[in-house]
């Protein structure tokens, strides 16, 4: 049995909803990710974030699934008040992770939910400091195959752990859930946490 919908199909973020025995069914939505003329990175991802629970909500209706509430979720780079994209190929990879090198940047993950009521935002902002990294250790973290399609270019719960020498704020968030902020969501929704059994359906 279900309590809430994810409106993804990360399994990072799914991994950390069983973690703390959330019980859900995942959606699958479709939402444009581009920024709008003159949009700051933290309109940008709570906007997305909005869409994707609200597409999830819409599709409820559509399909005539039980109507819970939906948890909608985005999560970014940013480096010098640019977004960090995915990588598309390896240069853009060493490029984004040469810039990263020795360097603070920002991760921002926003978490919306919504049912037939009202819907929510909440932001989560970490700062992440890289040590120097070296060509070798870039060409090589590209063959491994993790960061082709992480924000950034790097996976914080994976082998891009070894770049991180300070992180300032959610490790969670910086997976891309930041479970203080989900908690509160899932308080006013009234989505219960720590079921026995949980997980995805």
């Amino acid at each position: 049995m279900s309590d809430m919908y994810l409106a993804s199909q990360s399994p990072r973020r799914r991994e950390l909803l069983r973690q703390i025995g959330v019980r859900f069914t995942p959606l699958s939505v479709s939402v444009e990710e581009r920024p709008e003329p003159g949009e700051s990175p933290s309109d940008y991802v709570q906007r997305l974030a909005l869409e994707k629970a609200r597409a999830g909500y819409e599709r409820l209706q559509r399909d005539g699934l039980a109507k819970l509430p939906v948890l909608g979720a985005d999560t970014i780079g940013v480096f010098e008040g640019q977004i960090l994209e995915k990588p598309l190929d390896p240069e853009h990879a060493a490029t984004i992770l040469r810039r990263l090198s020795g360097r603070q940047h920002q991760v921002l993950s926003a978490v919306a939910m919504r049912d037939g009521v009202s819907e929510q935002v909440r932001l989560s902002v970490s700062e992440v400091s890289f040590r120097p990294l070296t060509d070798t250790e870039i060409r090589s973290y590209w063959h491994s195959g993790e960061p082709a399609d992480k924000a950034g270019g790097y996976a914080i719960q994976g082998l891009g752990a070894v770049f991180v020498r300070e992180l300032r704020g959610s490790y969670t968030g910086v997976v891309g859930l930041p479970l203080e902020v989900t908690l509160d969501l899932l308080r006013d929704f009234q989505v219960p946490w720590w079921q026995t059994g949980a997980g995805s359906e």
